[in-house]
């Protein structure tokens, strides 16, 4: 019998619609459950996920079945209604259309832990604009256009 195996560790990151700060601290870390748990259910396992008011950042092995859109359009819907279901200001809450995923290679996954658990201590000095920018140009992306990506 044949065996199919994968080692794919995934750098994803979206914001929240026009980078609104609707995230809020009181509840970051139930997000980040109801994240983790959609994440589970692929088969995917989270490494680790923080946050800002504006963003996400989350680090995973994405499982050999399932497509990568898949698992983050899943991600973005279901938690963008636990969000609308917490609170009647959040009812218009919304992702990003778009998002970044990175290949994270596994001699590298210490450091994308720190740089994602840092966030918050990060962008006290770099809007999440100025961070997309650097990691685009770090992983040579491109295809990046702003004018697709930030909507």
């Amino acid at each position: 019998m044949g065996q199919s195996l994968s080692q794919l560790y995934v750098h994803l990151t979206f914001s929240t619609k026009d980078r609104n700060p609707d995230i809020k601290e009181i509840w970051e870390l139930k997000l980040h459950t109801c994240i983790s748990s959609v994440f589970k259910r692929f088969e995917s396992p989270v490494l680790t996920i923080n946050s800002v008011s504006d963003h996400v950042h989350i680090l995973f092995a994405l499982s050999k079945d399932y497509a990568l859109s898949t698992l983050v359009d899943a991600v973005k819907k279901e938690s963008a209604e636990w969000i609308r279901c917490i609170g009647h200001t959040n009812k218009d809450f919304d992702w990003q259309d778009g998002y970044g995923a990175f290949s994270v290679s596994h001699f590298q996954i210490d450091v994308v832990t720190r740089f994602i658990q840092n966030q918050k201590k990060h962008h006290h000095n770099k809007s999440y604009k100025e961070e997309v920018d650097e990691i685009m140009e770090q992983f040579g992306v491109i295809e990046y256009d702003e004018s697709y990506f930030w909507n």
